[in-house]
């Protein structure tokens, strides 16, 4: 691999040699570049509301050529990386390398619902990418993985890693409870919670799920529905037939979010996807402290630089907030604990 010294060569051959698999992986990440003038002028052709517009939501940490580093450390089995993009490309970025494809929006989602400047369109319609594989892990820019795994932390036995906890849903300011309640909505509406519990038990209670996750599912458990499900706000594995499957039987309700193009509290997300594959017992459980997730703020801000150096979990996610104060600071804090973490430009930078 270009930009790797020559013993971590060596030792990344045996890695992929050792965990080769039945089936391809592929990774997806959208990006967008929030700074692109051309991509202003055409958002603000349109009525978007103010939180489409939103610093917190575009601002760019600079940091994902740290992203690709992790991958190429860290997964280096990944068959191919789907990389999509409104149209603009980071200037570094290697597009000749061959685990990359660049993907537009107009390569995979269907013309009647472009432009968009949705999120949820976006993920609901990646089943659509060209050559996409079945199995698939769904990354944000913001979620990177700091420490080396396996396929089996992402796929086992052809099922989806997951950890699974029943949990009541937040609706809080500035939550995303509108849509979680939306994507629990039509997960009632096609799943009996309890013929699945009885089928699935020693999965809701396995114990790699946690203790605490286990005692949210056993004190969830006596109501006849699904009140909702835990979230990491990790990378989600995902079969690309899972993605049809519910076009297929709710194709109104996920029409009706790729029509609005801008974000709004009456749409389903990729979330719809995850809840599927929980409720259907398509997973396999996986340990809750495989990843953690940073909502960045002063409390915490230390700690997630700390945890970059050590990894001390495998994969982390670096969440943008409105309760990140000195922003400029911050980021250069996060970038050097990166840099400390992955010093060695990847193949995947020019």
């Amino acid at each position: 691999m270009k930009g790797l010294s020559e013993p971590f060569k060596g030792s990344a051959d045996i890695f992929m040699k050792k965990e080769a698999t039945a089936f391809p992986i592929d990774f997806v990440i959208p990006w967008v570049d929030g700074s692109d003038v051309r991509w202003l002028t055409e958002r603000d052709k349109y009525q978007a509301p103010a939180s489409a517009k939103s610093d917190v939501r575009f601002r760019d940490w600079d940091n994902l050529r740290y992203w690709f580093r992790g991958i190429e450390e860290n997964s280096p089995w990944v068959r191919k990386i789907h990389f999509i993009t409104w149209g603009h490309i980071p200037k570094w970025l290697n597009t000749g390398h061959p685990k990359l494809q660049i993907v537009k929006h107009t390569d995979y989602i269907p013309q009647q619902y472009l432009p968009t400047f949705n999120s949820h369109v976006i993920e609901l319609n990646l089943h659509r990418i060209p050559g996409l594989s079945e199995h698939f892990v769904y990354f944000n820019d913001d979620v990177f993985l700091i420490k080396r795994v396996k396929t089996s932390d992402f796929f086992k036995d052809d099922k989806p890693c997951d950890t699974f906890a029943l949990n009541c849903i937040f609706f809080g300011f500035d939550s995303a409870g509108h849509i979680h309640g939306n994507d629990i909505e039509i997960i009632n509406s096609h799943f009996e919670k309890r013929q699945i519990q009885r089928n699935s038990r020693f999965l809701w209670l396995d114990p790699r799920n946690g203790l605490r996750n286990i005692a949210k599912t056993l004190l969830l458990s006596p109501w006849p529905w699904f009140p909702g499900f835990y979230y990491q706000h990790l990378a989600n594995s995902y079969c690309k037939s899972t993605l049809e499957k519910v076009w297929q039987l709710e194709p109104a309700v996920l029409d009706q979010t790729c029509q609005c193009r801008f974000r709004q509290n009456t749409n389903v997300n990729q979330w719809i996807f995850k809840f599927w594959q929980l409720a259907e017992g398509n997973f396999y459980p996986r340990s809750n402290t495989f990843g953690h997730c940073y909502h960045l703020k002063d409390s915490n801000y230390s700690e997630a630089c700390s945890n970059i150096i050590k990894s001390r979990y495998s994969m982390i996610c670096l969440n943008d907030t409105a309760r990140t104060t000195d922003f400029e600071n911050k980021k250069e804090g996060i970038m050097r604990a990166f840099q400390n973490r992955f010093p060695q430009k990847s193949s995947f930078e020019l």
